[in-house]
């Protein structure tokens, strides 16, 4: 009761005071407005109405026009997004929380702009905000939706076309215009259609353009003007390079086989009708004559017009050196390089010896390996014929490994000339390789020590490491003491007085075990 009575006297005597200070509504304020409305912060009646919410919307509306008008007319974002129109401005533009507040609440990376009076397409997706919403424009919808002020940049026609962009260009790509030519002096029919506008319309020149051939393809006449500039009548619109003019029908030389893919300017090259053109072979195709004119004129005793390379001369039926495998395929002046008479040498080694690799070692009689299929894969060498058989492993063994240069006949044949890097004894047990290894496989080997040396390895001897005994290298033959002391002189305790001859009283099976005394 009493906290009660103290409120209420403080309330008659604070209130007055306050209320003197400032309006009671300002004094509820529950923050700060941004700083867009700061000017009429203390003005609350300019955006709310007391005891009234449905009020405040046509308070926002009659500052910000704008949108009342966008509302209105069904235009703009607040006119064209769903359901807008009936939620109250204070349901997205919420005030009162500080001066730096975000009360738009824009974002552009979800913002759908197919709900403005500008709906993005094309290349028009891809282009960044600010590129159109200028930092110095104060509202998104200041932005200019005209083609031209975004692109006048871009317009290299400097507006001789006025600024109606959209009537030719499409906002996938500037580049693409759709402008019907065909309301032109100058209908647009077959390749024309897909001709770039600048290669006619040279500096985007579009009035008194020339409508000939001529201007345009000159640079394309490979008749360098010969023919005159009437084009189209050889050539077609649809295609450049199919000509309308025959040959077959309009002159005396019908183009057959290749000739009907020839180039005119490879045979005119002069003018079409002041120079004729040579209707022999030899004309044309001296520069193809490899024969260097050994062979004559006439051409066409061996070639045809299908194809030059292909020849009608049988060689397996007019001569005696049938051509087989590769040799049918080789050019005929490799064999021939003198006159078509001129005596042939037929042994293999007469063509081939400047790729001998073997430098002669082999001989000349190159077929006994090779075969006329294949110089280098078909090789018929049995190498179990030479004085290095080929067994185990070695026949596994890829050519090159052991032949380092085609000249087969400088390899070496001993063991220790492939495998010196796998000799881990360090030459102690000489370059005999064999006596140990065999070609089944390096790591089985066999050397009987009783038979095949002269020291006879019993008791302790016999499982002695080999080259605890063999401590030099003895590249040709083992040449070593067998007495004791060589061996034993370092665990001799007797040093040297009772002789070298310790078997006298030690044992091969233990050292320790003397003879003596027993």
């Amino acid at each position: 009761m009493i906290a009660r009575v103290l409120v209420a006297w403080l309330l008659v005597w604070i209130w007055p005071v306050a209320f003197r200070a400032a309006d009671p509504e300002t004094l509820l304020m529950p923050g700060p407005v941004i700083e867009g409305h700061a000017k009429n912060e203390e003005e609350c009646t300019t955006c709310h109405r007391p005891f009234d919410r449905s009020a405040e919307d046509g308070l926002c509306l009659d500052c910000h026009e704008d949108v009342g008008t966008d509302l209105t007319a069904g235009k703009g974002f607040h006119g064209r997004a769903p359901g807008l129109a009936a939620k109250s401005c204070r349901s997205c533009h919420t005030d009162h929380q500080g001066r730096e507040a975000d009360v738009v609440g824009l974002n552009p990376a979800i913002f759908d702009h197919d709900l403005t009076d500008y709906p993005l397409h094309g290349a028009h997706l891809r282009v960044a905000c600010g590129d159109c919403h200028l930092a110095e424009q104060e509202k998104h919808r200041e932005a200019s939706i005209e083609c031209i002020d975004c692109h006048k940049r871009d317009d290299v026609h400097r507006a001789g076309l006025g600024e109606k962009c959209g009537s030719c260009h499409v906002d996938t790509a500037w580049q693409k215009a759709e402008f019907d030519h065909d309301s032109s002096e100058f209908r647009l029919e077959g390749t024309h259609k897909d001709v770039e506008c600048r290669l006619c319309h040279a500096d985007e020149r579009f009035k008194d353009t020339p409508a000939d051939c001529a201007t345009c393809h000159v640079s394309s006449d490979v008749h360098k003007g010969n023919y005159g500039p009437r084009c189209g009548d050889c050539h077609d619109q649809n295609v450049w390079t199919t000509m309308l003019f025959d040959h077959d029908r309009d002159t005396k030389f019908a183009l057959g086989g290749k000739h009907a893919g020839v180039a005119c300017g490879a045979c005119h090259e002069g003018r079409l009708y002041g120079d004729p053109a040579p209707t022999d072979c030899n004309s044309c195709h001296q520069a193809d004559d490899v024969h260097g004119g050994r062979n004559g004129k006439q051409c066409q005793d061996c070639h045809n017009t299908r194809t030059w390379t292909r020849i009608a001369f049988d060689h397996d039926k007019d001569t005696k050196w049938p051509l087989r495998d590769a040799h049918v395929d080789v050019r005929c002046e490799s064999c021939h390089p003198g006159a078509l008479d001129d005596p042939v040498e037929k042994e293999c080694v007469g063509c081939h010896e400047p790729v001998d690799v073997h430098s002669g070692q082999q001989g000349k009689d190159c077929a006994a390996c090779h075969g006329q299929r294949s110089w280098i894969e078909t090789v018929g060498f049995d190498h179990d014929l030479t004085n290095f058989p080929l067994l185990g492993l070695h026949a596994t063994v890829a050519c090159e490994e052991c032949h380092t240069t085609h000249a087969y006949a400088d390899a070496e044949i001993d063991c220790v000339a492939c495998h010196r890097p796998d000799d881990t004894h360090e030459q102690r047990l000489t370059d005999a390789c064999a006596s140990c290894h065999n070609p089944n496989s390096w790591a089985i080997w066999r050397f009987d020590h009783d038979t095949q040396s002269d020291f006879r390895l019993h008791g302790a001897h016999d499982g002695v490491d080999c080259l605890s005994c063999h401590l030099t290298p003895a590249a040709d033959e083992i040449k070593m003491a067998s007495d004791c002391g060589s061996c034993h002189f370092s665990d001799d305790v007797h040093r040297g007085a009772f002789g070298r001859d310790c078997g006298r009283c030690h044992g091969e099976q233990d050292w320790k075990k003397v003879k003596i005394g027993r």
